[in-house]
C-alpha cells in the first residue's frame, strides 16, 4: 500500500487553498457556497463514475502509488480526493477569471 497519490492529491488541494486564501476567491469568500458546490460537484462526478462502472466502461487501474483501498467495487479512495481537486479548482479558476476580467474592464 502506497500513500503517494492520495497524498499528492492532499497537498494539490491544500495549495488549491492557499491560492484561495490570497485572493479569496472561493472558499475564504463565502464557504457556505464553495463548500456547496464542491460537494453538489463530487457528488455529480460520483455518480457518474458509479454509472460508469455499472455498465463496465471504467474501472480500477492497479498502480504502485495507489492505496489499494476501495469505496465500492472498482471505486479507489484516491478517486472521491481526485473528485474535491477537480470541482475546488474549477471553482477556483472560474471565480479568478471572472475577478481578472472584471478587474480589466473599465467602469461606465
Amino acid at each position: 500500500m502506497s500513500l503517494a497519490y492520495l497524498g499528492a492529491l492532499l497537498v494539490s488541494i491544500f495549495c488549491m487553498g492557499l491560492i484561495d486564501h490570497r485572493w479569496r476567491l472561493a472558499l475564504f469568500r463565502d464557504a457556505w457556497a464553495t463548500s456547496v458546490t464542491v460537494v453538489v460537484g463530487v457528488l455529480f462526478f460520483l455518480a457518474w463514475d458509479l454509472g460508469g462502472i455499472a455498465l463496465g466502461v471504467f474501472f480500477r487501474g492497479e498502480g504502485p502509488w495507489m492505496t489499494g483501498l476501495l469505496l465500492a467495487p472498482e471505486l479507489p479512495v484516491e478517486e472521491v480526493a481526485f473528485l474535491v481537486l477537480l470541482t475546488y479548482t474549477t471553482l477556483v479558476t472560474w471565480r479568478g477569471a471572472e475577478a481578472w476580467l472584471s478587474a480589466r474592464v473599465p467602469a461606465s
